[in-house]
């Protein structure tokens, strides 16, 4: 605890942009947390899943089985089921309704990642203006007086480096989460898209040996 009060008093003499910067740090952990159980509750791929949609001429009601043990919250089981809730339509409107829901999920996963973007610029700059506010306070005391006190000079000197440190460490730390959560997204959109090619070509398949069920057939006008 002392040395928490140690470490708040040190940051607090930062001077005033001290303050905007930590609200900066706390958006930007709130944004880490949020993503990073988002991520894992909806990017989990079962292997055992994977490889039977690897696997030619797999069968749909295991398919089916696999995906209602994955949840309703699994982006990966809502992307698949899409397709095998589609699989007696054409091809094309499989792939339509694919790359629909694949869009819905992007947006899922890049909600709240332009915040930690917006972080990673404007620390930095808060920070540079602490240093800067601090050093024009060195400054002022170096100029007005002929009688310079040294402890007052390195007071502004000490507001420039804790602005400028505690800028750079937020900046670094929402770059990194920024960069981490942009990778998933991109694995993850790969493999749906991987896999998604896998049902549809099954589809396809299904459709050319005149296994897919038949599509029901408009009725005729009364005459």
């Amino acid at each position: 605890m002392q040395e928490l009060l140690v470490a708040w008093n040190a940051i607090k003499f930062g001077g005033a942009m001290v303050y905007p910067l930590l609200v900066l740090g706390v958006i930007a952990i709130a944004i880490i947390i949020d993503r990073a159980v988002l991520y894992a509750r909806c990017l989990r791929l079962p292997s055992e899943l994977a490889d039977l949609v690897e696997t030619f001429g797999f069968s749909w009601e295991e398919l089916e089985k696999r995906l209602k043990g994955l949840g309703p919250r699994n982006a990966y089981g809502r992307f698949l089921q899409v397709i095998a809730d589609n699989r007696n339509q054409p091809a094309w409107w499989v792939e339509s309704r694919a790359s629909d829901e694949a869009g819905r999920t992007e947006k899922t996963l890049a909600r709240g990642l332009w915040v930690l973007e917006t972080v990673v610029t404007a620390a930095p700059l808060l920070g540079l203006l602490g240093t800067i506010t601090g050093m024009m306070q060195s400054f002022n005391v170096i100029g007005a007086s002929t009688l310079v006190a040294p402890t007052q000079v390195t007071a502004g000197v000490a507001q420039a480096l804790i602005a400028t440190a505690l800028g750079l460490l937020i900046a670094v730390l929402a770059l990194f989460a920024f960069n981490l959560f942009s990778r998933m997204q991109s694995q993850a959109l790969d493999t749906m898209e991987r896999l998604g090619s896998r049902l549809v070509d099954h589809i396809r398949l299904d459709q050319e040996n005149g296994e897919a069920a038949p599509l029901p057939r408009p009725a005729l006008a009364a005459r």
